[in-house]
């Protein structure tokens, strides 16, 4: 299943970053679903997506699933999805005439100075949060509603539109976040979900690899301990009880995906790979992988 990269998205339907916009600014665009299929011919079971610089928001009207690595989400009628550069994923549709929008963004386009927001420590782009959430009638009519502001906004001369179009990101996100139950909202912060919270967070802060000179510097269970200042057994007990997985288990996994999409998307060899991914010998990581995966590393490149 090949994943369409948004640069190759943007020749496709021929729609550029306009030169003269302020890079400060950052980059936002906003599309329609149905445009989107009708001119993507060569790929048009997958939306497009950059895992390493774009944000994204889509209000899927149909059936399809969403596959992230760790689980497979089936959206019966529509669903509002999140998406952050951190966590992979691909939107598969199971029907054809889907419909709906979605709008790609950069942190830079959204955070403006002194805002104090962090867009990954909000709950609706936290790793390990539920990015997908099925809609009733009332709250597809209101998206539409936001999306079309949107769509029509973009296309408007106003000075002011990029403004204005932050806040309709913003109102998103709010909206998205009031669908979540309370307690994705307002956790309860007992010691063991505070270490298991902490864990993933750690873990998460080491991708994505953006270069075959970047290395993670935590790979064991003990690597872990050490830096939240808990006993290795003690992290391994509140890990199982809070996920179902061992230390050892979350991390390989997490190894593993990044793995996946350093050989599929970029052309470092198998030993700059092994490196960033913290192997010292290369035959150390295709033993790992071989083991994750049942296939070689170059096996599952070809």
């Amino acid at each position: 299943m090949e994943t369409t990269t948004l640069e190759g998205f943007y020749k496709e339907i021929a729609t550029l970053i306009p030169e003269d916009l302020n890079k400060e600014i950052g980059h936002f665009n906003v599309f329609n679903i149905e445009e989107v299929h009708a001119k993507i011919k060569k790929n048009p079971r997958l939306m497009p997506y950059n895992r390493r610089a774009y944000y994204k928001i889509s209000l899927i009207r149909g059936r399809s699933k969403a596959e992230y690595a760790d689980k497979v989400i089936d959206i019966e009628k529509s669903a509002l999805l999140f998406a952050t550069p951190k966590i992979p994923y691909h939107w598969i549709p199971q029907e054809e005439g889907l419909s709906g929008y979605f709008c790609i963004f950069t942190a830079d386009f959204l955070i403006q100075p002194k805002s104090g927001i962090v867009l990954d420590e909000l709950p609706i782009f936290k790793p390990g949060g539920y990015p997908v959430f099925q809609l009733a009638d009332e709250n597809i009519e209101d998206l539409l509603y936001i999306f079309r502001k949107m769509y029509r906004e973009i296309s408007s001369d106003y000075a002011y539109k990029y403004d204005l179009l932050r806040n309709y990101v913003l109102e998103l996100i709010h909206y998205g976040q009031k669908l979540q139950p309370a307690t994705a909202l307002y956790p309860a912060h007992t010691a063991s979900t505070r270490v298991s919270s902490l864990f993933i967070e750690l873990l998460e802060r080491q991708f994505p690899i953006e270069s075959p000179q970047q290395k993670i510097s935590l790979r064991t269970a003990k690597d872990f301990a050490d830096r939240l200042s808990v006993h290795v057994n003690h992290l391994n007990k509140v890990l199982k009880e809070n996920t179902g997985k061992t230390t050892t288990d979350l991390i390989s996994s997490r190894i593993v995906q990044e793995a996946k999409i350093l050989l599929k998307q970029t052309d470092w060899t198998i030993s700059e790979i092994a490196y960033s991914l913290g192997f010292e010998e290369v035959a150390h990581f295709s033993n790992f992988f071989k083991k994750q995966t049942s296939l070689a590393p170059l096996a599952f490149r070809a």
